[in-house]
C-alpha cells in the first residue's frame, strides 16, 4: 500500500492552501466546536477514501475546525452507512460514500438505514468509470483473453472487486451476462484491497473505480483491461471502453457523494453544502481530481437527491437481471 499512501499524500499535498486563494470560509454560528467525524465504509486506500481525505483537509482549513476519516468497512458499505443514518443530528458524524449506498437496497433483503430518509444530501461531488485490470503475471492482455479462458473452463477465472454490491462487482456480473460466461466473484472491503489482490496475483483480474488504479498502471504494475466510460478516458488513450469492445451499453460508474444525518440542522447543512461547492469549483482543486480519474460532479443535494431517486430502481433492475439473489 506504500504507493497508494504516497498517492495520497502527493495528492492532499497537491490541493494544499495555495488552492484555497480567494476561498473565503463558510461557517455556521459556532460549528465546528469539536472534531467532525467524515465515516468512509470501506476500507483505506480506494476512492471513496482517497476523496474524502482531500475534503476533509479543505473542509478543515475552511470552516475553521477539525475533519477526520474514520474507516468503518463491512456488510458492502451498510456498517458505515447505518452509523451515519443513526447518528446523533448534529453535524459532527458525516458520511462520504460511494454508489453501494443506491445499489444496497435492491442486494440486500434489509438494510439498516432509510437511503430516502435517513441522510440530509450535501452533494454529489465526483464520479468516475470503473476499470477491468489484470496482473501481468496472469497473462491476461485483454477483456478477449478474459472471455477466451472463461468459455475454455468457467473456473479459470476469478475477478476481485471492492465488494459486494459495489459497481464494479455489478460490472463483472454485466460482463458474465453480456459475454455469456462464468467468473467467480472475490469480494473486498474496498477498492484498495481488491487492486492488492491482482498486484499480488491472488486473483488474475479485477474491477473497481479508476482513481487509485492509475498510478499502477503508469508503472506497468497492472494491467488496464477496459473502461466502462462512454468512450476511452483521456488518461488512458490506448484503454478500449467496453462499449468500443463491441458490449453495447455497458457503461457504469461509481459516484462519491457527502451526506449529512436526517434532521441535522438547516446552518450546519449550508454551510457544509456552500463550503464543498466552493472547494469542488476551485480551479487547482478541481484540476487535480481530473487528473487523478475522477469527474467532478458537484451538483448540490439536489442532484444527489435524484441520483437517489433515479438509481435505486435501475440498479434494483439490474441485480435482478443478473440473477443475483437478495441476500
Amino acid at each position: 500500500m506504500n504507493t497508494t499512501v504516497s498517492r495520497r499524500t502527493a495528492l492532499l499535498a497537491g490541493l494544499g492552501a495555495a488552492s484555497l486563494a480567494g476561498i473565503r470560509p463558510a461557517r455556521a454560528a459556532g460549528y465546528p466546536e469539536r472534531p467532525v467525524k467524515i465515516i468512509v465504509p470501506f476500507a483505506p486506500g480506494g476512492p471513496t477514501d482517497l476523496i474524502a481525505r482531500v475534503v476533509a483537509g479543505h473542509l478543515g482549513e475552511m470552516m475553521g475546525g477539525s475533519f477526520v476519516v474514520e474507516n468503518r468497512p463491512g456488510a458492502g458499505g451498510n456498517i458505515g452507512c447505518a452509523a451515519v443514518a443513526h447518528a446523533d443530528p448534529d453535524g459532527y458524524t458525516l458520511l462520504i460514500h460511494s454508489s453501494a449506498l443506491v445499489v444496497n437496497p435492491g442486494l440486500y433483503k434489509k438494510v439498516p438505514y432509510d437511503v430516502y430518509k435517513d441522510f440530509a444530501p450535501i452533494s454529489e461531488m465526483a464520479t468516475s468509470p470503473n476499470i477491468f485490470f489484470a496482473s501481468p503475471q496472469s497473462g491476461i492482455k485483454s477483456i478477449a483473453d478474459v472471455v477466451a479462458r472463461a468459455k475454455a473452463d468457467p473456473t479459470a477465472i476469478s475477478y476481485a472487486s471492492a465488494g459486494i454490491g459495489t459497481t464494479p462487482h455489478l460490472s463483472g456480473e454485466l460482463l458474465k451476462l453480456k459475454a455469456g460466461i462464468k467468473m467467480t466473484h472475490v469480494p473486498f472491503g474496498g477498492g484498495g484491497p481488491g487492486m492488492q489482490a491482482v498486484l499480488q496475483n491472488t486473483t488474475p483480474i479485477g474491477c473497481v473505480s479508476l482513481p487509485p488504479t492509475l498510478p499502477f498502471i503508469a508503472s506497468g504494475q497492472l494491467i488496464a483491461l477496459g473502461v466502462t466510460s462512454k468512450g476511452r478516458w483521456p488518461d488512458l488513450p490506448n484503454t478500449p471502453s467496453m462499449v468500443e469492445l463491441g458490449y453495447d451499453g455497458f457503461v457504469t460508474d461509481t459516484v462519491q457523494a457527502f451526506m449529512a444525518t436526517a434532521k441535522t440542522p438547516q446552518a450546519v447543512l449550508d454551510a457544509l453544502v456552500n463550503t464543498t461547492i466552493k472547494l469542488l469549483n476551485d480551479p487547482a482543486n478541481h484540476k487535480q481530481l481530473v487528473a487523478d480519474g475522477f469527474e467532478v460532479l458537484n451538483t448540490g443535494p439536489t442532484g444527489m437527491m435524484k441520483r437517489i431517486n433515479d438509481e435505486v430502481p435501475m440498479w434494483r433492475e439490474l441485480i435482478a437481471k443478473s440473477g443475483i439473489e437478495p441476500v
